[in-house]
C-alpha cells in the first residue's frame, strides 16, 4: 500500500507541475521518478493496477523524451 500511495502522490506532483507550466527537465526528472517507484510497486504488489500505472508512467516518459528531443532539434 505504500508503494501504491508514493506513486499516486508522485501522479499529483506531476499534475502540479504541468499546471504551473514547469520547464520539460523538471517534468522528465519527475516522470522518471515515478518509472521507477510504479517498477517498485510491480514488484512489491504485481496487480492489474500497478501494472497499468507502470505502463502509463513508462508512455509519459517516451512521449516527454520526444518532445523534450524535438524542442532540442529545433533550437
Amino acid at each position: 500500500m505504500e508503494k501504491a500511495r508514493a506513486v499516486l502522490e508522485r501522479l499529483d506532483r506531476i499534475d502540479g507541475l504541468r499546471a504551473e507550466e514547469a520547464p520539460a527537465t523538471v517534468l522528465l526528472e519527475e516522470v522518471r521518478a515515478l518509472l521507477c517507484e510504479a517498477e517498485e510497486w510491480v514488484r512489491e504488489e504485481p496487480s492489474d493496477r500497478a501494472l497499468d500505472a507502470l505502463a502509463r508512467s513508462r508512455e509519459a516518459l517516451a512521449a516527454g523524451e520526444k518532445r523534450s528531443s524535438v524542442r532540442l532539434a529545433v533550437h
